[in-house]
């Protein structure tokens, strides 16, 4: 009876283990099958690609970034089955099961815009798509972009927009604002107080937001600590920038398009002892900024420019600091000689604005396209008129001032504090001074100062120090006709300024917009001995320009200032 039992249980187990290898043989067998029969689907899904076409891939084993997954929106990848599995450089690569979607034709022209890459569309599977999703799915939620604030569109901005009414209200609009609302708002709020750029610094206790109005950073506000992940999360998708990347500086830009307008955005991230540091520079694309009467350039300053520029060959430099507006002033002067009898190269880092009827070419070092180079082959080009973004070396200095010399109008740019400056600055480079003072037509030095509100704005009398200090620096143009000024410099007791205050206008600060003061020295037989006789002196150039009748960027300012344009301490401030 025992042994009965126990070969009864022997049988049992030798049953069970039989079931279980039946199972797993079944099992190995239908996913042989499932790897059939979906080998057969991705070859019909190849074989229609190439009937149709189309470019193929299987997304099976490809490895796909983060970076590539989030540059589209999940809900738009559902609504129109596709997804993005590559972006690198300048490559953008787009899977789709339905590769003739006209939706989605737009959006990777929009994309190619936006990225500044090549789009390509590839014809993919369900299992691939589907695969895709998974990988998408993976994602952590801070990184999602599925949520308000990564689109920056026009309608998202103006919702925004409508929440503050001047900029310093911002800070306590961003402690009530929802985490996914955070980049739109400040994005948002830049716009419209007409920013220059946005700077979001990492601290030890905190994020600190700022913004460069009008030429001047301001403190802006603090932003939630647990919303930072999301904004730079946010900033370097739109950016396409590496979200893993932490540890050295990267570089990026995107594109927010408005009715009638766009405004590029060039980002830059640098790591830093709290976390990194982000800088976003705004860049409007409107035309009329460009325009030459738009610069500020008036009287005496915009008679003479306007001869020199009328001139075939020569050259014409502007100078000044970073950031003082020389780039704008020689696009202005571009917008002018722009016709269709003239052919007009530039050479630029970056290209800053996009010209009609110019060809504008972009600095790549990484190929070997420096301006000294670069210049040199636009001059192959049969130019008329060429505009280098900045002389920074002698290589480049040479081969300017032979161009201007051969029949070429060249423009272009030099760091110095002022127009006497750059002749020594020529000099200083190894420009030979038998060639630089035939060559040059004229030197600008400029400035930008904020322009005084009109909605705020309100008369002032000067202390006695300042306004002396105000009339021993227009003295030397009293008596000159030349100047077209609505007053009397004779009569400084009949001088009227006037001063900031602040509305909602101009966010409480007294200033709206920038405007350009400048000087306007043109070659004349005196300077050419200065130059010829070499040694020149800055001091020596400045007090000949003047005897020549040279308006200084400190006496434009503050015939500005009369004028109620802006005020006697900002254009101190700027030009002293």
């Amino acid at each position: 009876m025992v042994i009965s039992q126990v070969r009864g249980s022997k049988k049992s187990t030798d049953d069970g283990q039989h079931i279980h290898f039946r199972k797993e043989k079944d099992i190995e067998l239908a996913s042989a099958l499932d790897e059939i029969r979906m080998k057969e689907r991705e070859a019909l899904v190849q074989q229609e690609a190439k009937q149709r076409d189309k470019l193929y891939i299987n997304l099976r084993g490809f490895p796909m970034s983060q970076d590539a997954l989030l540059i589209l929106d999940r809900q738009f990848c559902e609504q129109h089955r596709v997804v993005c599995f590559f972006y690198q450089s300048e490559q953008l690569h787009l899977g789709t099961t339905h590769p003739d979607d006209p939706e989605l034709m737009q959006k990777a022209k929009e994309l190619e815009e936006i990225h500044r890459a090549q789009v390509e569309v590839y014809l993919i599977s369900e299992e691939s798509l589907k695969l895709a999703f998974k990988k998408y799915d993976a994602i952590p939620k801070a990184l999602g972009a599925h949520d308000e604030g990564l689109a920056l569109t026009e309608e998202t901005l103006r919702r925004q927009q409508e929440k503050i009414t001047t900029v310093k209200e911002l800070n306590e609009t961003l402690a009530r604002a929802q985490t996914t609302e955070v980049l739109a708002l400040i994005v948002g709020a830049a716009l419209k107080s007409l920013s220059s750029d946005i700077h979001i610094e990492t601290e030890a206790d905190d994020i600190k937001l700022r913004m460069r109005i009008d030429g001047v950073l301001h403190d802006i506000g603090i932003l939630p600590t647990d919303a930072w992940p999301k904004v730079v999360s946010r900033v370097k998708l739109l950016a396409g920038l590496k979200l893993n990347i932490t540890n050295k500086p990267q570089d990026g830009r995107f594109t927010i398009y408005l009715s009638g307008d766009k405004t590029e955005v060039r980002v830059s991230t640098v790591p830093t002892s709290y976390g990194e540091s982000i800088v976003m520079r705004l860049l409007r694309f409107s035309m009329e900024a460009l325009a030459f009467d738009k610069l500020g350039l008036t009287g005496y300053t915009a008679t003479a420019l306007r001869k020199e520029i009328e001139k075939p060959n020569g050259m014409i430099i502007s100078t000044g600091p970073t950031g003082s507006g020389k780039t704008t002033t020689l696009y202005g002067i571009l917008h002018v000689l722009n016709n269709p009898g003239s052919n007009i190269l530039t050479l630029e880092d970056p290209i800053e604005y996009k010209l009609k009827g110019i060809n504008q070419t972009q600095v790549n070092p990484a190929v070997g396209l420096d301006f000294a180079k670069g210049l040199r082959s636009l001059l192959r080009q049969d130019p008329d008129i060429i505009m280098v973004g900045e002389i920074r070396d002698l290589e480049t200095a040479d081969t300017a001032i032979n161009a201007a010399l051969t029949g070429h109008l060249v423009l272009s740019t030099l760091h110095t504090n002022s127009a006497a400056g750059a002749l020594p600055r020529f000099l200083a480079m190894g420009s030979k001074n038998f060639l630089l003072a035939p060559a040059i037509n004229c030197l600008i030095g400029q400035r930008l100062v904020r322009r005084l509100c009109e909605h705020c704005k309100k008369p002032m009398t000067l202390d006695a120090a300042l306004r002396a200090r105000v009339n021993e620096t227009l003295s030397t143009l009293k008596g000159r006709s030349d100047l077209e000024l609505p007053f009397d410099l004779a009569k400084p007791e009949s001088y009227q300024f006037y001063m900031a205050t602040g509305c909602n206008e101009c966010n409480d600060f007294g200033y709206r917009g920038r405007i350009g003061i400048f000087e306007i020295m043109t070659m004349n037989k005196d300077l050419e001995k200065i130059i010829l006789a070499g040694n020149v002196s800055e001091y020596e150039v400045q007090e000949t320009a003047q005897k020549h009748g040279m308006v200084t960027m400190l006496q434009d300012g503050l015939l500005k200032a009369m004028q109620g344009i802006t005020s006697v301490e900002e254009v101190f401030r700027q030009a002293e």
